[in-house]
């Protein structure tokens, strides 16, 4: 039921998933949906909402990224760092969270999906030290943009990216941006069945 509705948006969205990949979706929705009764990691109850406002609305991201090595700060129940590992298994994920429940759902689902190109990390985002910075920072209704780019200025490389995922464009947080900073792109996405907006805010450091 879930896999034939999980290929039916997959359609919808003009993405073309290996079959395994497939199944490690659907096994990461049966596991959300388990831990949640226990756990309370997401608001949504029904595992078929969860294809539509968790794994799609996170995979219609990935075509946008740019690099090998992402955070995921603020990352909640592993959205949408784990459905983005899961399709990109030639890129690196940090996903980090200061829960230590929602850390111990990541590894969990890491460990029964073989995932091994995701770490999970508990710590406050302005606290983690990286070893290696990141080509990319995500952020999911994590914070205002200020306060991202703010707390998360220690984790980038000279080039990398700020990615936020938000609802409707967030005008008055981009015309407050620190002048160090622009936005390169503001990309709709459409995520099918889902009624409410969606827009990816790409910013990045103003060039020397």
């Amino acid at each position: 039921m879930l896999k034939s509705l999980l290929n039916e948006l997959l359609k919808e969205a003009k993405l073309n998933l290996e079959a395994g990949q497939i199944d490690q979706l659907i096994a990461l929705v049966e596991l959300l949906d388990k831990w949640n009764k226990a756990y309370n990691l997401t608001s949504v109850r029904e595992p078929k909402e969860m294809l539509t406002r968790h794994i799609l609305d996170s995979l219609v991201v990935s075509e946008h990224l740019l690099g090998e090595r992402f955070i995921d700060v603020g990352t909640g129940p592993g959205l949408p760092g784990l459905p983005l590992a899961i399709v990109n298994p030639d890129k690196q994920f940090v996903l980090l969270d200061s829960l230590g429940k929602r850390i111990r759902f990541i590894k969990q689902v890491c460990y029964e999906l073989k995932l091994n190109n995701v770490s999970a990390v508990q710590s406050r985002v302005e606290k983690y030290q990286p070893e290696e910075k990141f080509d990319g920072v995500l952020s999911r209704a994590f914070a205002s943009l200020s306060d991202m780019l703010q707390w998360c200025s220690h984790l980038p490389t000279n080039h990398g990216k700020f990615y936020a995922l938000k609802g409707s464009i967030p005008e008055s947080e981009i015309e407050t941006l620190d002048a160090e900073l622009k936005v390169r792109d503001i990309i709709k996405l459409q995520v099918p069945r889902l009624a409410e907006q969606r827009h990816l805010i790409i910013i990045e450091p103003v060039s020397d």
